[in-house]
């Protein structure tokens, strides 16, 4: 049974973007979706030549076509999938058109809505010292047209918790290889931890199985993305990093779990957003200060940048198997402290550079 729910999923998922990646090269290249460094002006930009950046779409097909085979057909799963497949659309969009952030932010919101109309929400969260904060017993009522609805804390908790992965990830893409390296090891993370438990409910092995999945596709696409990338995920992948967000809460909340094994590039997200907004600048405008960025600079190489994202998830990741709740709150602390003290003390280091060549 475990094998149906693991290693076959994991496996079928991998063959399937494995394939449809340099199939869909053609296609992609042929519907326009490049990354032209001479016509898409990016500060972070590191390539030199037009790469086709609609990788998402492979990715996203990949997945799909191993959920067809390994998932149930069930409300939770076709609102997820339904709610992932309008991120995709929309990813397109913009990587075709490069359609406005906020309008991209806005749909973002929708294809979250969807997942959560579907059952997709996070219950409670689990006080590190004893108890749980039960999120469902927060609402809202109000009648609308002789119909009466509730709006619940854990439904808004659980929105802002998706927008919040699909953008994270994204800026989590800047080096060749790194984003499918962090979804693959969050994915293995998040579905061993969804079979812990001897006794497994539906929403457990859907999300143990379709945490495979997202690993074995990541894994797959990572063929074509590691440096020197012959493809790009593009925006269209936010489609993947919404199904990540979903099954991290989809069985009974690993919330905390997610957040460590996802604490670099989380970290490096806020301080992203912090420093933009300390600025005076959109948080969505483009620069060249993410993690990442900070280490090329210091001389990095590409592939030695997305080992050093890989390694830290898979370490932080490895620990949350282990960690008690209180445990893991101790490590997200500490995950704050050398992730913002290593981006303070770069930025400083590379100042102090940038003056001495002056």
């Amino acid at each position: 049974m475990l094998t149906n729910v693991t290693l076959l999923p994991f496996i079928v998922s991998f063959i399937a973007v494995a394939i449809l990646t340099p199939l869909s090269i053609v296609l992609i290249k042929k519907l326009g979706l490049m990354d032209d460094p001479k016509i898409h002006k990016h500060p972070a930009m590191l390539h030199k030549k037009p790469i086709p950046r609609g990788g998402g779409i492979p990715f996203f097909i990949g997945i799909f076509i191993a959920a067809l085979i390994f998932l149930p057909i069930s409300r939770t799963v076709s609102f997820l999938f339904l709610g992932s497949f309008l991120a995709l659309v929309v990813g397109v969009l913009d990587d075709k058109y490069d359609i406005s952030p906020y309008l991209r932010f806005i749909l973002n919101i929708i294809s979250a809505v969807i997942i959560v109309a579907g059952g997709i929400s996070i219950p409670f969260v689990t006080n590190p010292f004893g108890g749980t904060l039960d999120l469902n017993s927060l609402h809202l009522s109000f009648s609308f047209l002789s119909q009466d609805f509730v709006f619940r804390f854990s439904d808004a908790v659980s929105i802002i918790w998706f927008v919040w992965v699909m953008n994270m990830l994204n800026w989590s893409k800047g080096v060749d290889g790194q984003m499918p390296g962090i979804i693959a090891i969050s994915g293995i993370v998040i579905g061993i931890l969804s079979l812990r438990f001897p006794i497994l409910s539906q929403n457990d092995l859907v999300s143990a199985t379709l945490s495979f999945i997202i690993a074995g596709g990541a894994l797959g696409f990572l063929i074509y993305n590691f440096f020197p990338a012959k493809i790009f995920p593009g925006y269209g992948a936010t489609a993947i990093y919404l199904l990540l967000a979903a099954v991290s809460i989809l069985s009974s909340v690993k919330l905390a779990t997610a957040i460590l094994v996802m604490g670099v590039p989380m970290i490096d997200g806020t301080v992203t957003i912090a420093r933009r907004l300390l600025s005076g600048r959109s948080p969505f405008r483009h620069d060249r200060k993410h993690l990442h960025h900070l280490l090329l600079d210091m001389g990095f190489g590409q592939r030695k940048v997305a080992l050093f994202y890989w390694i830290f998830s898979a370490i932080l990741g490895s620990l949350s198997l282990f960690l008690s709740s209180k445990g893991k709150l101790f490590a997200v602390i500490m995950i704050i402290i050398i992730t913002g003290g290593s981006l303070l003390f770069l930025h400083f280091a590379l100042q102090k550079k940038d003056e001495n060549n002056l």
